[in-house]
């Protein structure tokens, strides 16, 4: 049974070249039966654009189909018209990897319409970085880079498997960053400071598996730090994290609603925001809790243990 009501106005964003750019007809077709109108992105950051019209229009249900780089494109939209208070969020997934789909209990393209029709609506935290939103995760270290390293052609071949492989490559040629970690954890003032291979402030993921759940309803971000590993002691911690569920030396976890990451030795630091790279001398983090309404499937819960 259809949730919305007549007054309810819905439209479709698709991004006709995300994934292997196979989708768009069915999208099309789909979008249709279900009632959405449609807009195409015709270039990269127009889903700002569409997102921030749609807005103007008075649509009350806004659905996405593409990858996660379209989708934060139309998140970054809603947030500079001020519409996350009056726009529902729907991801219908047609990237490579699509990790906010998998978080959200989307199992895939015809799974997304049905959801636009009748889905549950939640409201998850969004996360700030340098006064741009992010769902997912906010990293910086090696993660980013390896995102900003996986070739279009790659990703369509290899999938998640793209970003593991370079990942790897690059986790064994780095040294890490010299960077200055300050957060606020249950009310206290942490500053860490030292080489980090990687600093990962996950909203909607954990930092151990790339489908992983945080809970994205409780205000705060997981932060993970990880110091530089030589094999052996990744392979040695990486099993008593997964395995054994124990603290380990080079890696530090808290709870934080507030961040930033400096670099110690005058160099732009480079992150991604739900696989987007971008670049600041400082990161500046913080939360806007449950400002995102957005629909989930069944699958979905607020927290995996």
């Amino acid at each position: 049974m259809d949730s919305r009501d007549e007054k309810t106005k819905c439209r479709l964003v698709l991004n006709p070249v995300s994934g292997g750019g196979d989708h768009a007809e069915r999208a099309r077709r789909l979008a249709e039966s279900s009632g959405l109108s449609v807009v195409e992105t015709e270039h990269a950051g127009h889903g700002v654009e569409l997102a921030k019209q749609a807005a103007a229009d008075g649509v009350d249900l806004l659905a996405v189909c593409g990858g996660d780089g379209t989708i934060h494109e139309v998140i970054q939209g809603l947030v500079a018209a001020e519409a996350l208070e009056t726009v529902t969020l729907c991801v219908v997934p047609a990237g490579t990897v699509n990790i906010l789909a998998d978080g959200l209990g989307i199992r895939g393209m015809r799974h997304g319409f049905k959801l636009a029709e009748s889905g549950e609506t939640r409201r998850l935290d969004l996360g700030i970085a340098n006064d741009e939103p992010f769902v997912i995760s906010a990293v910086v270290g090696v993660p980013a880079e390896a995102s900003a390293s996986v070739s279009p052609g790659v990703k369509n071949r290899l999938g998640r498997l793209g970003f593991v492989i370079e990942g790897i490559q690059k986790a064994r040629s780095s040294g890490g960053l010299r960077v200055e970690v300050e957060a606020i954890s249950d009310g206290e003032e942490i500053t860490w400071q030292g080489d980090a291979l990687s600093v990962f402030a996950g909203n909607l993921r954990r930092f151990m598996e790339a489908n992983e759940r945080a809970n994205a309803e409780d205000g705060t971000l997981e932060i993970t730090i990880v110091e530089p590993l030589s094999g052996i002691d990744a392979i040695v911690e990486t099993v008593a994290r997964r395995l054994l569920h124990r603290e380990t030396p080079h890696v530090t976890d808290l709870q934080s609603d507030r961040l930033e990451i400096s670099a110690l030795d005058d160099t732009q630091v480079r992150f991604s925001l739900d696989g987007e790279i971008r670049s600041g001398e400082t990161v500046r983090i913080s939360v806007r809790p449950r400002a995102l309404s957005i629909r989930v499937g069944d699958e979905y819960v607020p927290r995996l243990d």
